[in-house]
Formats: C-alpha cells, sequence, structure tokens
C-alpha cells in the first residue's frame, strides 16, 4: 500500500515540510507603524540576529502629514487628520497581514510622545483598535533616551558604545554600565540644544531682527556662539566619565542624516555608515563657503532634494554645529569607531523587538 501511494506521500511531506518551514520564516518578521510628528512611517523587517542588529528592511512606507502642528495649534487632532490616520493605518495594517503575514504579536502601532497632550488622543487610538483589532502606545517621552539606545546601538555593544541623538529641540542619547551580578544601569545624556533651539538662540543674539536672516550675519553670529554650544558639551561630558571609555560611538537623528546625504552621496546600504571627523569638518566648509553643490545636487538627488525640503541653510549649519562641536569634544575620537545610525525610521521598532527577545538584557 505504501508502494502503491508513494508519490502522494512524498508530496504531503514535501508540503508539509515546506507550510512549516514558511510558518517558521514568519517568526522573524516585525511590522511597526509610527504615527509621528510629521509622517505615518510603516516598517516590515525581517530580523536574522537582533544581537548583532541584522535585519532586513522588506517594507518601508512614509506618508507626510503636519500632525504635530496641527495639534499644537489647536489642542487636539482636528477631524480630517483622524479620519486620514486611520485609513492610512488600516491600509497598511492589512498590507502586513495579507502581503507579509507578520504574526499579530509581532505588529505594534505607536504615536510619538509630542501626542500625549492631545484632548482627543484616546478617542483617536479607541478609533484605531476598533477597525484594526491592534492598541496604539503613545511613547514615553521620559523613556525615550532609553528607547533609543535599544533601538540604535546593536545589542552586542550595548557595554561598549554610547549614543548620541541630535533632534530639532535636544540631543539625547545614553549608554549602559554594567554593575555586579551581570547587573545594567542606563545612564542618559541630554543636551539642552537640538537643529531648530540653537538656530533660535543664535537668531536671538542678531541686534537688528531684519538680519536675522542674512546667511553672512548668521554665521557669524553662530559662529561667535560656538563656545556657549561647546560649554554646554563639556559640562556633559565632565558629568559623565565613564562613556569617554567606549570604544564605539553611534550617532542619529536630522543633523547626522543630513551631513551623511549631502556629503557621501551615495545609496549607502549598510544600517549602520562609519564616518570620520574629517568628513565632517570638510563638509562643514561646504556648508558654510560653497552651498550651491548641495543645491546643485538635490536637483537631481532625491535623497538630497529630501534634506534641503526639510532644513534650510541656518538650520543645516547649527546642525553640523551640534555634531561638530560634540566630535571635537570626545577626548582621544581617533581611538573610537563612530557610527551614523541610518535607519533611524526603524529605531524604535529594533527596541521594541529587543525587549521581546530572551537573547538581549534590556533590564536596564
Amino acid at each position: 500500500m505504501f508502494k502503491k501511494n508513494k508519490p502522494q506521500i512524498l508530496l504531503f511531506i514535501f508540503l508539509s515540510l515546506f507550510f512549516s518551514t514558511n510558518s517558521f520564516s514568519q517568526k522573524n518578521l516585525y511590522a511597526g507603524i509610527e504615527i509621528g510628528r510629521r509622517a505615518i512611517k510603516t516598517s516590515v523587517l525581517d530580523v536574522s540576529n537582533i544581537r548583532k542588529a541584522d535585519y532586513k528592511i522588506l517594507y518601508f512606507s512614509n506618508e507626510r502629514i503636519s500632525l504635530a502642528d496641527h495639534v499644537t495649534a489647536q489642542g487636539e487632532f482636528p477631524e480630517d487628520d483622524v479620519n486620514k490616520i486611520t485609513a492610512i493605518i488600516v491600509e497598511q495594517i492589512n498590507k502586513i497581514r495579507t502581503e507579509f503575514k507578520v504574526p499579530e504579536a509581532h505588529i505594534f502601532i505607536v504615536a510619538a510622545p509630542v501626542f500625549s497632550a492631545a484632548r482627543n488622543i484616546d478617542a483617536l487610538k479607541n478609533k484605531i483598535t476598533t477597525l484594526t483589532n491592534k492598541d496604539v502606545e503613545v511613547l514615553n517621552v521620559n523613556e525615550e533616551p532609553k528607547t533609543l539606545v535599544k533601538g540604535a546601538i546593536p545589542p552586542v555593544d550595548y557595554a561598549n558604545a554610547f549614543l548620541l541623538d541630535i533632534g530639532a529641540q535636544t540631543t539625547k542619547g545614553g549608554y549602559i554600565d554594567e554593575l555586579e551580578d551581570d547587573k545594567l544601569e542606563f545612564i542618559p545624556l541630554e543636551l539642552d540644544f537640538g537643529t531648530m533651539t540653537l538656530t533660535d538662540a543664535v537668531k536671538k543674539t542678531v541686534a537688528n531682527p531684519n538680519q536675522a536672516n542674512d546667511m553672512a550675519t548668521y554665521q557669524e553670529k553662530s559662529f561667535d556662539f560656538n563656545p556657549v554650544l561647546r560649554k554646554k558639551i563639556k559640562v556633559m561630558l565632565d558629568a559623565n566619565p565613564l562613556l569617554l571609555k567606549k570604544e564605539k560611538m553611534y550617532l542619529s537623528g536630522g543633523a547626522v542624516w543630513a551631513f551623511a546625504t549631502l556629503y557621501y552621496n551615495e545609496n549607502v546600504k549598510e544600517h549602520y555608515v562609519s564616518l570620520s571627523l574629517e568628513d565632517v569638518i570638510n563638509y562643514d566648509a561646504i556648508l558654510k563657503n560653497n552651498f550651491v553643490k548641495f543645491t546643485n545636487l538635490a536637483k537631481t538627488n532625491k535623497e538630497a532634494a529630501r534634506v534641503l525640503s526639510t532644513y534650510d541653510q541656518q538650520y543645516l549649519i547649527s546642525a553640523n554645529n551640534i555634531l561638530l562641536s560634540c566630535l571635537e569634544s570626545i577626548p582621544n575620537l581617533d581611538t573610537k569607531k563612530i557610527y551614523f545610525v541610518k535607519e533611524g525610521q526603524t529605531i524604535w521598532l529594533i527596541s521594541y523587538i529587543a525587549d521581546r527577545s530572551k537573547k538581549v538584557n534590556t533590564k536596564f
């Protein structure tokens, strides 16, 4: 009887193995949807090794909407925004489920901390949950530095690296200190200045408000303000002598994204881009003395065009002043490896995956 049905039995075994293997492969898939300040971003990742942050981005979507501006102006999400948000999320969830077959437990929806103050945030969350059967978590602003470190630094480097994320309002980050009995302690880092706040601070030093947007005046005042910036960075570093012993430095945020995109001018495939102080110095000179090089690049390079549509020259100068001043303030920088965390949109998702992995200790 076995011989008679051998072809059918072999086919059954093959199909069983195929679907078993296919089902197993889905366990490595994760998806995240972030309701951000200016966009709704969706990522689907195939994670090979979470300890080494080894993963492939299978899908990424970036729907641009100025949500934070509307909430700031009205104190809540306008009804039109609520409808747009839910429509986008429903569409993306359906795509995640049908095309990628991501396990339900591996699908996350989050909202940026800024939206916790919106009066109708609970109504928005409830509507999304009703339509998708998925909960929405508002990221905790107090936990943001820890989330950044968990998701930006490969877990294998937790003990030997620190992170700085140069944002619009502040520069945040941190590092992990190894204590006795395999216990870990998270040490946050914060600098008062970010790209926009530094630009605003420099402009306030211009005596004649009519000259605040004059590039020559701005560059002069920006240069004069650098000692203030460096002093604040020194205070941060002096308060955290342990971080200077770390051998690796990870950088994220818009300032570093702008630098890597405009200066390297290539589609780097790696998640972590190695950079040097010399490159940042050379980029700084172009920013201040030959900016037309970047405006010309933007005519043919979509990513460069996206940078210049996000930041004007003043913001880019401020952003790089923070980046350059941070790098120049690190003693023995030439002995350290410096990396730009290219996939900034996946940081929070990697953090979530690390938290749920048995192979990574994120209890700090």
